[in-house]
């Protein structure tokens, strides 16, 4: 293992339980999850507030929805610094192909299927 700090994650998703499930997965994986959001709105607000490194993003939000919301974070639009806020990546139960080329358009690093959520495949996206 490295020396490098852990990586710092700002769950956002509707479901309480998955959200539980989630920071405990990744927390025994070696990530700090440090903060959790349930909808578009306070998810923003958080990653703007907390700087987490890295925002794991529930497609299907009340409000607004997780592309929005990735788009928002990976300043992806006018005006926009790209890079400049924390790396996104998409989750859902549905299949990414469910969603056409709003996945490759959100500015999200990727998209995890919940199913498949580990600190691997977080890490795989990461690089």
């Amino acid at each position: 293992m490295s020396n490098m700090p852990p990586v710092t994650v700002l769950i956002v998703d509707d479901h309480p339980s998955f959200r539980a499930t989630a920071r405990l997965l990744l927390e025994v994986e070696g990530y700090d999850v440090i903060g959790e959001a349930e909808d578009g709105e306070t998810g923003i607000s958080a990653a703007r507030e907390l700087r987490p490194d890295l925002v794991l993003l529930d497609v299907n939000l009340p409000g607004i929805d997780g592309f929005v919301v990735a788009r928002e974070l990976s300043g992806v639009g006018a005006g926009a610094d790209p890079g400049a806020g924390p790396a996104v990546i998409l989750t859902s139960s549905r299949d990414p192909s469910d969603y056409g080329t709003l996945v490759s358009t959100s500015g999200a690093r990727g998209f995890i299927p919940k199913a498949d959520l580990s600190g691997d495949s977080l890490a795989a996206l990461l690089r």
